[in-house]
């Protein structure tokens, strides 16, 4: 009996895999992996791809990139907060560029 079910699931997933058209991206800078997500999370990744008419890895990648990139950027941040507090700037050092930051006269 569980060889039915199991039958009928997969005709149900193909015919919802023929519904869902759209392109997997093949790169040769393109690398498979596999990532463990719960079963929520992964159902409304699906839900969201098949929405924006894109495949699971496509709708994964943008937000993942946005994310290193935000980590980058706070790690240049934090970079610089510690070269300015080993080496905090001398009264005056500046002082020369106050009249590019002012506002012109109207």
């Amino acid at each position: 009996m569980p060889s039915d079910r199991c039958g009928s699931n997969l005709k149900a997933r193909s015919s919802a895999m023929r519904v869902m058209e759209y392109t997997v991206e093949r790169s040769r800078h393109m690398e498979t992996v596999q990532i463990v997500l719960d079963k929520s999370l992964l159902e409304a990744t699906d839900k969201a791809a098949r929405r924006m008419k894109q495949n699971r890895s496509a709708l994964i990648r943008h937000p993942l990139r946005k994310h290193l990139k935000k980590l980058e950027t706070l790690a240049s941040e934090e970079r610089d907060r510690l070269g300015y507090t080993k080496h905090p700037q001398a009264l005056g050092e500046t002082s020369h560029w106050e009249a590019e930051a002012a506002w012109p006269a109207e």
